[in-house]
């Protein structure tokens, strides 16, 4: 049965067709990866331009990986003139698992930095599929825990609040159950923007976004079979809507359009975290796509969004 999908956000719509495409990263297969890894990597900004951001310090960190993996390089934005120690926003990238790297998705995370003087660092990890699960995740854990051991090194003050959006919050909310299982590494909260969080891909949302909007059920079907690489079971660390216990995780922030493939995934997991006694938030924006505040930064709704984040991050840290 054919399920209707809600209707865009008009200006949404608007930004969307503007780009000449009436979708975005929908069909995906994996015949198509190289092409759609260079269209992408056109538009990541390289450092050099990051840099020339009067408000920002940017620098690059090279730091020991997982065991048996590479080293990791790690790109910390620190807001400029200011000396003493901030909390640390870490950031894993999004690109479905498939694409991307540590400079990809960073500008609705930049608004830390801008607005509330936090320090980010962005890291790169392994990807599917030339490298499933859980290559990925370890490099990204591994970074974590280097920062958690040293982290004035990029001048945090031990607060450590984990980010993503859309495949990097499916990393963010699991390192946040790695956190917690493997007792190595303290973490402040999770802002868990439009977070891909469930391999299973058969909610009403996915179903209704077929062939539509931004990341549609096709494209997350090739991102997952590649990062779960035909495992016959699925660890809740690499796709943690499987996690059956929620409980002692930190403080959560999750958003969701209400026109995206993820968003029945994501209103579950914040229902199972109350259920767990956890503190959650959740927001799902009406007529917004995957990932609208990343393409249309301007719209009012992405402009609601950013600064609910920003209104989280200061009550969870006091700031």
């Amino acid at each position: 049965m054919t399920l209707a999908p809600p209707p865009f956000d008009p200006e949404l719509a608007a930004a969307l067709a503007a780009t000449g495409q009436s979708s975005i990263a929908t069909g995906i297969t994996l015949d198509q990866l190289a092409v759609e890894r260079a269209n992408l990597a056109e538009t990541v900004p390289t450092v050099t331009e990051l840099a020339t951001d009067a408000t920002l310090r940017v620098e690059e960190r090279t730091v020991p990986g997982a065991e048996d993996g590479p080293e990791l390089e790690l790109l910390v934005v620190r807001p400029r003139g200011r000396t003493d120690p901030r909390p640390v926003v870490y950031h894993t990238h999004g690109g479905g698992l498939i694409m991307g790297n540590n400079r990809y998705g960073l500008d609705p995370v930049l608004d830390f930095v801008r607005e509330l003087d936090l320090v980010v660092v962005s890291v790169g990890y392994r990807l599917a599929p030339e490298h499933p699960f859980p290559a990925g995740t370890e490099d990204a854990y591994a970074g974590l825990r280097w920062l958690a051991s040293d982290p004035a090194a990029v001048g945090g003050d031990g607060r450590i609040v984990l980010t993503g959006g859309s495949a990097g919050g499916s990393l963010a909310a699991a390192l946040a159950l790695l956190a917690r299982d493997r007792g190595e590494v303290s973490v402040t909260g999770q802002l868990l923007m439009y977070p891909m969080l469930d391999d299973r891909n058969e909610s009403v949302s996915a179903r209704q976004m077929h062939g539509l909007g931004v990341w549609d059920r096709v494209s997350n079907e090739t991102g997952w079979a590649a990062w779960l690489g035909g495992a016959a079971e699925v660890s809740p660390y690499a796709a943690p809507a499987r996690a059956t216990d929620l409980t002692g995780l930190p403080p959560a922030f999750l958003d969701a359009g209400s026109a995206e493939t993820f968003r029945d995934e994501i209103v579950d997991y914040a229902q199972r975290l109350w259920a767990a006694g956890g503190d959650a938030e959740l927001h799902v924006w009406p007529g917004a796509f995957h990932a609208f505040d990343f393409l249309a930064p301007q719209a009012d709704l992405s402009q609601r969004a950013r600064a609910a984040r920003l209104h989280w991050l200061r009550r969870l840290l006091g700031d």
